[in-house]
């Protein structure tokens, strides 16, 4: 049993994708649970954390109401603006919803690499650590020092950075990337996702390619605090989901099962506060 961490479904008319368009041609179409589902459920997968994938409260509601009908999203993280005057009361609005588990500002898209650390953002993000919600962090490597600056400023934030901050894989940028994911990894208790390397090693790169990097967050984080995420249908734009598993396995393979099981399964639990395990 595994639990996929991260995947998304969209619908191109809602119309609130600023990033997708025509240009990625593999992934402009319409999305559905039962896609992912084909996908996954073969690889024993069985149930996943949908992420938002549009700045908009209307997509959150979307995600939900995709979770009300769908038992096999386990949670949602969704998106509100931080930087309302009224943030704090649409995170409690949302974090009555039992299937929202966290929230994701898209901080890629923000020119401002210290946008999170305005003191202006401190009502909503302490709302996020009173609701128990997790602050997903989609970041490139730019912004790894000051997400350490937030988890000192917000020791009570709970953290998992998304696709191990995308490094760039393609263009072999390995440093300063390892040494800032090293030192988040050890100086706090965030969490990583070992997702959306492949997507950053450029077009139909070989999973080899991409070893050094999930190894590099593995030794990091350690098995107890990496969460494997298959970002799809992202992923599609480089590889597909069966090879992105295939890769993971190889991965993990020198592990005992017990660690094995923490990164594809009971850590996302953890992190997210999803229901245990069924067991027949």
């Amino acid at each position: 049993m595994s639990v996929d961490a991260h995947f998304h479904c969209w619908q191109l008319a809602r119309g609130d994708y600023g990033w997708l368009n025509s240009s990625l041609t593999p992934i402009y179409r319409d999305v559905a649970i039962s896609d992912w589902q084909a996908q996954s459920a073969p690889h024993g997968v069985t149930g996943g954390v949908l992420v938002q994938a549009a700045p908009t409260e209307a997509e959150t509601d979307f995600l939900l109401a995709q979770a009300d009908a769908n038992p096999c999203v386990l949670g949602v993280v969704g998106w509100t603006d931080l930087a309302a005057a009224h943030a704090p009361a649409r995170i409690q609005h949302l974090a009555r919803h039992p299937r929202l588990k966290g929230l994701r500002p898209m901080l890629q898209d923000i020119d401002d690499a210290e946008w999170i650390l305005q003191p202006d953002l401190a009502p909503a993000l302490n709302t996020l650590i009173d609701c128990d919600l997790v602050f997903d962090a989609l970041v490139t490597p730019r912004h790894l020092p000051h997400l350490l600056t937030l988890a000192a400023r917000y020791p009570g934030l709970r953290i998992v950075v998304d696709h191990a901050s995308k490094p760039n894989i393609a263009g072999n940028e390995w440093q300063p990337w390892a040494d800032d994911i090293a030192r988040l990894a050890s100086k706090t208790d965030a969490f990583c996702k070992l997702s959306g390397l492949l997507t950053e090693a450029g077009p139909t790169p070989s999973p080899s390619v991409v070893h050094p990097w999930a190894k590099h967050v593995l030794h990091c984080f350690g098995a107890d605090r990496l969460v494997w995420g298959s970002d799809w249908p992202v992923l599609e734009l480089s590889s597909t989901y069966a090879q992105w598993w295939a890769a993971t396995e190889t991965l993990l393979t020198p592990l005992d099962k017990q660690p094995q099981l923490a990164v594809m399964d009971t850590n996302a639990r953890r992190l997210y506060r999803l229901p245990p395990a069924s067991r027949t």
